[in-house]
């Protein structure tokens, strides 16, 4: 095991493992124990009492983080001519149809989000084996397949993020940066878990949220106690 440096022995020593901290006391001591020279990303990472094999106990959706996430999304806007202008006017940073289509043939993926409208979702489906393993493959699920390009754009730009449980059972997501303040970072987890705590599938029974977990980028992870909130 690689050895701890002097900065992560006393951030390790700050945290008390067998404690299941509140939002409030998690976003105020994960700013303390991250010791890097860049803003780092904090996440969640929740366990839900779903099993994600089965259908009826699939949970996905979207969430708009009161704060934004902190971080620049790259959005493509694959639409046709007569969309391009409205677009570009909400903050797409690309636009475009079939130049696009071709660059990620080629394995271009240097986005974030790519929102597009029901029409040209035909085109995308051979693309399928470059954009689903990166989760970029718009969904209308998520509101990225839409007519209504300009407002998915803004809502993306300003911190709309979607998330999917993943086949362990595991919500991940980024909530925010170490430079917000802490009833910043608190008030983006609370979004999403109350989010996440209305998509309970009638199918899931016993505890639903089993476990949940607040961390950054390099941090030891923080147990939440989710009741508390």
């Amino acid at each position: 095991m690689a050895r701890l440096t002097k900065n992560q022995k006393e951030a390790q020593a700050k945290v008390d493992a067998s404690k299941l901290y509140s939002l409030s006391e998690a976003s105020a001591l994960v700013k303390e124990i991250t010791n890097v020279k860049f803003d780092a990303t904090v996440d969640l990472a929740i366990r839900l009492g779903v099993d994600p094999r089965k259908a009826n106990q699939m949970v996905r959706g979207v969430v708009t983080l009161p704060h934004g996430t902190g971080k620049d999304v790259k959005v493509l806007a694959l639409v046709t001519p007569d969309k391009e202008a409205e677009a570009t006017e909400a903050g797409a940073d690309f636009v475009g149809l079939d130049e696009y289509l071709q660059k990620i043939k080629g394995g271009w993926t240097d986005v974030d989000v790519i929102i597009t409208m029901p029409s040209v979702m035909g085109k995308l489906g051979p693309l399928g084996r470059v954009l689903g393993p990166r989760g970029l493959m718009p969904n209308p699920k998520t509101g990225t397949v839409t007519m209504d390009v300009a407002k998915a754009v803004k809502e993306v730009k300003a911190g709309k993020i979607d998330f999917k449980v993943d086949k362990t059972g595991i919500v991940h997501a980024a909530i925010g940066k170490v430079s917000f303040d802490a009833k910043q970072i608190a008030e983006n987890a609370n979004e999403l878990i109350q989010t996440l705590i209305k998509m309970k599938p009638t199918a899931s029974k016993g505890t639903y949220i089993k476990s949940s977990y607040m961390s950054s980028t390099m941090s030891t992870g923080l147990a939440l106690d989710i009741k508390s909130n």
